[in-house]
């Protein structure tokens, strides 16, 4: 059991290393015994213990929130800012890996980077397109060390491409799909991978480099690289 548990460690640092520039894997599971951190639109701040979270099509509905005092919280997206909610199981391992490799890119000094290191999920409520119609959701964040000039958020209903892991956890492949994107304080919205080549001059205007050296054969596997150039591009 210990040389099993060796193994898959050396295969997550190793497969990790190779990710320098990916997106942070989304969080599904979260722990009901870690501290979760919940900043409401007025600004008040909570802090405590996970007791239930309720999702509609992936989008989380309400969460369930127990603070130090015994006291319970059921909150809406809309009463929700943004929150740290701690990942649980392999899942927060593989997400303290993930934000390893892209620390030096960190240029958001409005996220926690302390949490973030811990392998914590940020959430923000995000203005975000769908079809013709624009509303405020609460939106997984899954370039927080480069989306000062673009944000990348999960799509929770995203198909993925074929995918190798070793219990659970995946290390090859796996690749959602589609992704929700936001430029500056523009709304979010749909990315799809059967589209990007054709969205491709449009999404990364601005950035002659990037459109000159990539508009040709984009891929989708490059977005997260290409979000990197495309900061630097707006320094």
């Amino acid at each position: 059991m210990i040389k099993k548990t060796l193994l898959l460690m050396m295969l997550l640092l190793a497969f990790t290393a190779t990710k320098a520039q990916d997106l942070i894997n989304p969080s599904y599971g979260f722990s009901h015994s870690k501290t979760a951190y919940i900043t409401l639109t007025d600004g008040t701040e909570l802090s405590g213990t996970i007791r239930d979270i309720d999702r509609d099509k992936g989008l989380i509905e309400f969460i369930k929130l127990q603070d130090a005092a015994g006291k319970k919280h059921k909150l809406k997206p809309e009463d929700i800012k943004h929150m740290y909610l701690p990942p649980s199981g392999l899942d927060n391992l593989t997400k303290k890996l993930d934000f390893i490799s892209d620390y030096q890119k960190w240029n958001d000094d409005k996220l926690n980077q302390e949490y973030l290191k811990e392998g914590y999920a940020y959430f923000e409520t995000a203005d975000v397109q769908v079809k013709k119609k624009t509303s405020k959701l609460l939106m997984q964040l899954l370039n927080p060390a480069f989306s000062k000039e673009l944000r990348i958020y999960c799509d929770p209903r995203a198909k993925e491409t074929a995918s190798f892991g070793v219990g659970g956890v995946k290390f090859v492949g796996g690749d959602a799909k589609s992704y929700y994107v936001a430029k500056k304080d523009a709304p979010a919205f749909l990315l799809k991978k059967k589209e990007y080549k054709k969205e491709f001059a449009t999404l990364w205007s601005g950035c002659d480099k990037l459109i000159t050296a990539s508009s040709a054969d984009p891929k989708w596997t490059d977005l997260s690289k290409h979000a990197v150039t495309y900061s630097e591009c707006a320094q």
